[in-house]
């Protein structure tokens, strides 16, 4: 893919509408995500452990029926247990920090990887349109008032706050691994190493922090189920299969989406009501989104 391995200016076009729709079918899936794991009365590791466990049992189901069996060189299978790796210390970070702050805030904040993504393109020598830069930077004043508006909530939310934007650095270099991984090899094959890879790093975790992985009630197990379904295989599976045809940054702007999302299934189901001062924060935020996604239609010049 000529966007991921060349250099020159970062490709915002897009994605075929076959893979627009799929990317809208996974940004509802994710929006879920956030909700469901803040309702789910279960340690935030476990929950990432056996949301990722059950994701690679399907992926490699799926790799198990291909025929004829595809053929991955060296550096293929190693870039997708190093997107495994990213995805690890996303879930590491961003999922207890949904026990820290509000779902909105820590969806938003995570939702920074756009920022990370632009300055990762950056440093593999790519550029990106200034109209682009221009969005990130209100992405980034958005996300700081974010932050300052739960900063007057408690240490706890801030600090909720900063795990999601570390969470956003390890999505951005997941992203980005993943679209250079995905050229080499099948959306199934990827999966079911990234997320076994992934899975095993968080089964670590657990043990070493003594983490429960068993003991649930039905219902948490029930919604653990429904966070692997919505999040994991109609999210990141289908995030995946869009990196095919579309850049790291345009998907990870286009995810930006799952912030009101979340906001709205959580305002709706948990009654969660995040600072009215946080509300410029957003705005903010989804404006540097439709600048970024104009951008792709301005005049080729280049900062």
């Amino acid at each position: 893919m000529a966007n991921v391995v060349n250099a020159g200016a970062e490709n915002l076009t897009a994605p075929p509408p076959r893979d627009a729709v799929l990317l809208a079918v996974a940004i509802a899936g994710v929006s879920f995500s956030g909700p469901l794991m803040a309702a789910t009365v279960a340690p935030a590791f476990a929950i990432a452990f056996w949301r990722n466990a059950m994701g690679a049992g399907f992926a490699a189901s799926a790799v198990a029926v291909r025929r004829p069996r595809e053929r991955v060189g060296a550096r293929g299978w190693a870039l997708a247990a190093l997107a495994g790796v990213a995805l690890a210390v996303h879930f590491g970070t961003w999922v207890p920090s949904l026990t820290m702050t509000s779902v909105a805030s820590a969806t938003a904040l995570v939702c920074a990887q756009p920022i990370f993504a632009g300055l990762i393109a950056l440093f593999l020598g790519r550029s990106l349109p200034r109209l682009a830069w221009i969005g990130i930077l209100l992405a980034t004043l958005g996300t700081a008032l974010v932050a300052g508006a739960d900063l007057g909530v408690s240490a706890r939310a801030l600090g909720g706050d900063l795990l999601a934007l570390a969470g956003g650095l390890a999505a951005a270099v997941y992203v980005t691994i993943g679209a250079a991984a995905r050229v080499r090899m099948s959306t199934a094959a990827y999966t079911a190493v990234c997320y076994a890879t992934c899975a095993v790093l968080l089964l670590g975790a657990c043990f070493i922090g003594g983490v429960h992985l068993t003991g649930f009630s039905g219902n948490a197990w029930l919604k653990i189920v429904l966070v692997t379904v919505c999040a994991q295989l109609l999210g990141h599976t289908l995030i995946n299969v869009v990196l095919h045809t579309t850049s790291p940054t345009a998907v990870s702007l286009a995810l930006l989406l799952e912030t009101p999302g979340a906001a709205l299934v959580a305002y709706f189901w948990l009654h969660q009501r995040p600072p009215l001062s946080a509300a410029p924060g957003l705005v903010l935020l989804l404006g540097g989104l439709v600048l970024v996604v104009r951008s792709r239609a301005a005049p080729a010049d280049i900062d």
